[in-house]
This record gives structure tokens, sequence and C-alpha cells, in this order.
């Protein structure tokens, strides 16, 4: 998926010898394939510092350590979705417009549908009829129920029908769609404040997650995004899409390293089940394969 932009990575690793120039070579193309410049240096440094420690001599040597940090930046903070301990869960799931949120929301539905989980699913972005509309158009696609009012209409009331309805029908999982926004911070942070006020009401808790999906595609910007995010709003987790091949990947590796939210799911493709959970240790095989 990403050969292209990390071959010169591994090309990098062709040397005979482990020099100067391997690593700033290793940095460069790094650099090339959208891990940001101060993680970049943070692995280069890393591998300096591994490499010293195991008195490796040979490149293959320095290139499997690299792999390994790859794969431990990548489990930083991993943990896999909250449980519906005390039914239902509630997933609120945050981002800018055009980030492929709707289209994530119905993909976690019915990954959860497909795992035996019922899921309901609110309308809660409802400063867009053509959300609402495409979250319902969704629900018919994946035979999952959309609560949903009208255009204008109050998000936490949204949430109050959801979180009635999945009790009556003994649902898991309420998934929430929010107003793609972050232009005003203030309004998105009472906006989710007052959400969390009637899910504390109704269920003695605030909402089980809050999920920010980021467009891959981006490169840096997803991290800017990521930054503000986890600044405005509490963050439990990240949904990164579109990685279908145009994403070059190793802003994947940034987020990870220094953003302290833990990634649970990767978008690969715009059909309902290219939704899968984010495996550290596979992703990081993805990345940089064992030299050939």
């Amino acid at each position: 998926m990403f050969k292209s932009f990390f071959q010169r990575v591994k090309d990098a690793f062709r040397k005979t010898e482990i020099t100067e120039d391997l690593y700033e070579q290793l940095e460069e193309a790094l650099i090339m394939a959208d891990v940001s410049v101060t993680t970049s240096g943070v692995l280069v440094e890393q591998l300096r510092a591994g490499v010293k420690q195991a008195g490796a001599k040979d490149v293959d040597q320095a290139y499997e350590l690299l792999r390994e940090l790859v794969a431990e930046m990548l489990n930083t903070n991993a943990h896999p979705l909250a449980q519906p301990v005390n039914r239902p869960a509630v997933v609120l799931v945050v981002g800018v417009n055009g980030v492929g949120k709707t289209t994530s929301i119905a993909k976690l539905a019915y990954l959860l549908k497909q795992q035996q989980r019922p899921v309901l699913l609110a309308a809660g972005d409802t400063f867009r009829a053509a959300a609402i509309d495409q979250l319902e158009l969704w629900g018919q696609r994946i035979g999952v129920e959309v609560v949903r009012h009208q255009m204008g209409a109050d998000p936490a009331a949204v949430v109050f029908d959801a979180i009635q309805a999945a009790r009556a029908r003994n649902i898991d999982y309420v998934i929430v769609d929010t107003a793609g926004r972050l232009h005003n911070k203030q309004n998105l942070m009472e906006e989710l404040k007052k959400i969390n006020r009637v899910i504390q009401r109704e269920l003695g808790r605030e909402a089980d997650e809050t999920l920010l999906v980021l467009d891959a595609t981006t490169g840096q910007n997803a991290l800017i995004q990521a930054r503000e995010f986890s600044q405005a709003v509490g963050l439990s987790g990240l949904i990164l899409s579109k990685l279908d091949g145009t994403a070059k990947g190793g802003n994947v590796l940034s987020i990870a390293a220094e953003i302290p939210i833990s990634i649970r799911y990767l978008g690969m493709g715009e059909l309902a089940e290219d939704l899968v959970e984010f495996n550290p240790r596979q992703f990081a095989d993805q990345l940089l394969p064992m030299q050939e």
C-alpha cells in the first residue's frame, strides 16, 4: 500500500555499512513519506542509540531495529473500543467536514454489526441537511436504524431520543454524528458539553468514546487537526480515513508519536466493509516490510 513512498526508506539500507550518510538519507526519506520532521528526527536518534547499544555492524540489523522502533511507536496508547458494560455505550464522532466522518460512522456501525453488536446511529450534525440525509442513506444500506430530527434541531435532543430508543431495543452502541467544525472551538465544546450532560443524566456517565476522524491524505494537516481537536475536546481515539493507496502513511506514524491518543480504525476504501481495526504490528510491517 505504501510501498512507493517507503521504498526510499528501504533504499537507505542498501548500503554496506552503517554511516552518517545512512542516517541522513533515512531522515530525508521519512520526511518525504509524510513523517513529520519532529518524529523523523526522534526515530533517527533512537535508531542511532539502538545501533550503538546493540553493537550492530550490519545494515540489515539496523533495518530490523528501525522496524521494531516503528512498531513500538505505533503501539503507543493502543487499546480497543470501549465495551458496553451498561448499555448503551455512546460513541461521539467528531471531525471537520470533508474528512469522511459520516462514511466512517457508517463503516464502524457495519463493523460492530458484523461482530453481533446491535448499533443505532444518531444524526447529531443538525447544521447540515446533507449530513442527516447521508447518514440515513447509509443506515438503510447497512440495515441500521438512524434517529434524526429536522435540520437546525438541538443535537442533544437527538442524542436523548437515540438513548431512549437504544434502551427500548436493547442496543449495545449508539454512534453519534456531530457537527463538522473547528473554526469556532467554543461552539464545538459547548455543543459536546450539552450532549454529555444529557448522556450523564440518562446513563450516569459521559460519552464512552469521543473519536476523531482524520483524512490520511491531507499529510501534515491531519496532525494539526489532531492537535487542535485534542486541545478543544476530550478525545479517546482516532479513525484514519482514505488510507486506500493515495496516502503516504507516514502521518499515521507522526500522529501515533506526537498525539497521546489511540488509533482505533483505518478506512481502506469506499465500501461499508472497508474499515479495519488498527493493528500496530501489521501496519508497521506494511510500512517497512522485511528485507528480501
